[in-house]
């Protein structure tokens, strides 16, 4: 059994979409194949919408544990270089290259931050 949010994910539609059509709080995976095998009309319809310039759904993983979930995207999201865990030092982190600038959002996912490294071009 799997509840909504990951029946949601597994379908590629938001939560709220799914409990709207009447996905209930719980699925099988033989009632999740049999939607998925024969979709209603509102989960085609959500298919044939997506204009693919932003997933409904990405998967974060730590860079340092693996630690991994799935979350909504937001539209503030840069693309991020890494991710990584609330809980990890920043010397576990991977080495920072040469000339680049680092800069981290928090609140990504419940408990990662993403990390953005840019290169700054050296003014001679």
């Amino acid at each position: 059994m799997m509840n909504r949010r990951e029946a949601a994910i597994a379908l590629d539609i938001p939560v709220e979409m799914a409990q709207k059509h009447g996905i209930p709080a719980h699925v099988s995976e033989a009632e999740l194949a049999a939607i998925q095998a024969d979709p209603p009309a509102w989960l085609v319809q959500s298919m044939a919408n997506r204009t693919g310039k932003r997933p409904v759904w990405v998967h974060l993983t730590c860079v340092v544990c693996g630690y991994s979930e799935a979350a909504r995207p937001k539209k503030w999201w840069p693309k991020f270089t890494f991710v990584h865990c609330y809980d990890h030092a920043p010397g576990e982190l991977p080495a920072r290259e040469s000339g680049a600038v680092r800069v981290e959002y928090e609140g990504i996912g419940t408990q990662m931050i993403g990390v953005v490294e840019e290169l700054v071009e050296s003014q001679s």
